[in-house]
C-alpha cells in the first residue's frame, strides 16, 4: 500500500510546476499549398499545383438529429489534477528534449496494450532525447505509471498528463463547442465521443504549445527533427498525383499557427457525430482546401509515403509472411523503401488491431528494428 502511494505521488505530480518559459508564435511568411511528391530523403522535395479532394462519406449510424444531454465525462471536468496541466506541461518540457509529442489516450488505462506501447517506443528508437506526453486521465495514474516504468526506467522521458479540456479549448472557437456540449445543446451523434474528443485535444494542445502530434497505432521509422508545420497526404490522384485527402494521425506545427486554429474553428462550426472522419480527415482536407491560395499561412502537404505508406484496405498485407520466394523478394524491397522514403506506418488500428504480425513481415521487420524494449514485438 506504501508503495503505490508512492508511485501515485510520482505519477501524478510533477516535482515543480514551473511556468516561467515562454514559446515563440510561428512565424506565416508564405503559403504552402502543394503537395511534396517523389520523396527520396533528405532532398528537396518537388510540388505539384492543385489540390482536390474526393469526398467518400462512410455513413456509419447517420439517423434523424436526436436531442439529448451528453452523460458526465470526466475529461470535460477541471479538477484539482488537471489544474495542474499547464505548469505539468511548462516543467517537463524543460530539460533540453530534442522534440516535443504529444499522444491521446480516451480510452481505459487497461486498454493501453501492445500495440500502444510499440508505437511509444518507435518514437524513442528514432529520438532518444526526444520528450512524448500522453494526454490522459487514465494513464495519469497509478497503473498507467506502472505500463511506463520500463522506458523511465531507461531513461526516456515520457509522462502522461490528465489534459484540462476547459483550459486548452479557452479563448479558441472551440470553447462555445465544449459548452454546448456539456450543456447537451449539441447532439454527440453515434461516432463514440471519445473519437471526436481525440480529434480536437490533438488540435488544441498543438496550437497551445506547439508540437508533433502522434496516433497511438504509429510506429515511427526516422527522426522527425527537420519537420517543420507539416501535414500529411493519405491518397493521392493516381494521373495528376495531387492529393485527394489528407490525414490527421500525424500533426507537426508551431504553437499558434494560423491553420491549426482554422482547424478547431472548422471542427467546431461543423460538428458532426454522425458521419465518420467528418471531424478529423474530412475536416483537416476541408480547411486546407479553402485556405490555399491565402496569405498569412505556412505549411507543407507531404505524400501518402511519409506518413501512411500502405492504405487502410491494404495494411493485412504487411502482417504477413510471403508464400514464395517472389514475395520474400517483395517484403525486402518494401522494407528498403520505407527505411529509406517514410517517417513512420500509421498501423489503421481500425483494420489490423486483430492481426498477428508475424515474424518476417514487413510489420514484424519494422517492429524488430525499431523497439527499445522490444518484448512481445511479434503480437497482435
Amino acid at each position: 500500500m506504501l508503495a503505490d502511494s508512492i508511485v501515485s505521488k510520482i505519477s501524478l505530480e510533477s516535482a515543480a510546476f514551473n511556468q516561467k518559459r515562454d514559446y515563440q508564435a510561428s512565424q506565416s511568411p508564405k503559403v504552402v499549398r502543394n503537395i511534396k511528391r517523389n520523396v527520396v530523403f533528405p532532398l528537396p522535395l518537388t510540388v505539384s499545383t492543385q489540390n482536390k479532394i474526393i469526398r467518400v462519406d462512410n455513413e456509419h449510424g447517420i439517423g434523424k438529429f436526436r436531442r439529448r444531454r451528453l452523460p458526465e465525462y470526466e475529461i470535460f471536468t477541471s479538477d484539482e489534477l488537471t489544474k495542474k496541466f499547464h505548469g505539468r506541461v511548462l516543467e517537463f518540457f524543460n530539460h533540453g528534449c530534442e522534440v516535443h509529442f504529444f499522444m491521446t489516450w480516451i480510452a481505459k488505462v487497461g486498454s493501453f496494450g501492445r500495440r500502444e506501447i510499440m508505437a511509444v517506443e518507435s518514437v524513442f528508437k528514432a529520438h532518444p532525447n526526444g520528450c512524448l506526453m500522453i494526454l490522459s486521465r487514465t494513464m495519469d495514474s497509478v497503473q498507467g505509471y506502472r505500463i511506463l516504468k520500463p522506458l523511465l526506467d531507461r531513461g526516456f522521458k515520457v509522462l502522461a498528463v490528465a489534459p484540462d479540456f476547459p483550459f486548452l479549448v479557452k479563448n479558441t472557437p472551440a470553447e462555445a463547442w465544449l459548452d454546448d456540449m456539456k450543456s447537451g445543446k449539441k447532439d454527440p451523434g453515434e461516432i463514440p465521443l471519445a473519437q471526436n474528443l481525440s480529434n480536437l485535444l490533438r488540435l488544441a494542445v498543438l496550437y497551445k504549445y506547439g508540437g508533433v502530434y502522434l496516433d497511438t497505432d504509429f510506429i515511427v521509422l526516422r527522426s522527425f527533427k527537420g519537420l517543420k508545420n507539416t501535414i500529411g497526404a493519405q491518397s493521392i490522384d493516381v494521373v495528376s498525383k495531387n492529393w485527394t485527402r489528407l490525414n490527421n494521425a500525424v500533426l507537426v506545427f508551431d504553437m499558434n499557427h494560423p491553420l491549426v486554429l482554422k482547424f478547431i474553428e472548422e471542427f467546431a462550426l461543423t460538428f458532426d457525430g454522425n458521419k465518420w472522419g467528418h471531424n478529423g480527415p474530412y475536416m483537416v482536407s476541408r480547411v486546407v482546401r479553402g485556405v490555399e491560395g491565402r496569405a498569412g499561412y505556412n505549411f507543407t502537404i507531404l505524400p501518402p509515403m511519409a506518413f501512411y505508406p500502405v492504405d487502410w484496405m491494404k495494411i493485412g498485407s504487411f502482417f504477413k509472411l510471403p508464400k514464395d520466394s517472389a514475395g520474400w523478394r517483395r517484403i525486402e524491397a518494401k522494407v528498403w523503401q520505407l527505411k529509406r522514403q517514410t517517417y513512420g506506418v500509421h498501423l489503421w488500428n481500425k483494420q489490423s488491431s486483430k492481426l498477428m504480425v508475424e515474424e518476417g513481415s514487413v510489420m514484424g521487420r519494422l517492429m524488430a528494428e525499431n523497439c527499445v524494449l522490444c518484448k512481445h514485438v511479434n503480437s497482435s
